[in-house]
This record gives C-alpha cells, sequence and structure tokens, in this order.
C-alpha cells in the first residue's frame, strides 16, 4: 500500500499510487517500512534549540555600535520629509 506522501521527495501521492509522480520513487526505493522520512532532514525529538542557534549563528553577542548610524539616518529621512512637505 502507498503512503499518503513520498518519504523521498514529501509530494502527495493517490490512495492506489505505485509510483511518486514527482521524484519517481517506488517501494523498492523510499516507500519501505525501513524508509520512513529519513532524508527529509527533519529534527528529532532530542531538538535542542538553543545549540542549533550556537552552531548557525555562532555567538550570541549582538553586534554593536552601528545603532547611532540608523538614528541619525532615520532623522535625516524624516527631515527630508518634512522638507518636501513644507515646500
Amino acid at each position: 500500500m502507498a503512503p499518503d506522501s513520498c518519504p523521498n521527495c514529501g509530494a502527495d501521492l493517490p490512495a492506489d499510487a505505485k509510483v511518486c509522480q514527482e521524484c519517481g520513487a517506488d517501494e523498492n526505493t523510499g516507500w519501505s517500512e525501513a524508509a520512513h522520512a529519513g532524508r527529509l532532514g527533519l529534527p528529532d525529538q532530542e531538538f535542542d534549540y538553543d545549540e542549533f542557534v550556537k552552531r548557525e549563528f555562532g555567538t550570541d553577542k549582538k553586534p554593536r555600535g552601528i545603532g547611532w548610524f540608523w538614528w541619525i539616518v532615520a532623522v535625516m529621512v524624516l527631515f527630508l520629509f518634512v522638507l518636501l512637505v513644507v515646500r
């Protein structure tokens, strides 16, 4: 029996499908019970979000020193807007 979605690519399958219409997977290449969505890259139950953030983004230090720059840009844009409206 075909699964509801392809374990290989995740596409929706009709109930009587013999082959995935998207990637061509069949029972020999991806529908066996052992192929339970292993290649989808989903996190397991013990997923540690904090460890993931540290691994992906490095330290949790935020960049400092350019906040004042954006305040100056915002004030200049506001000044130009007021100048154009008054004219």
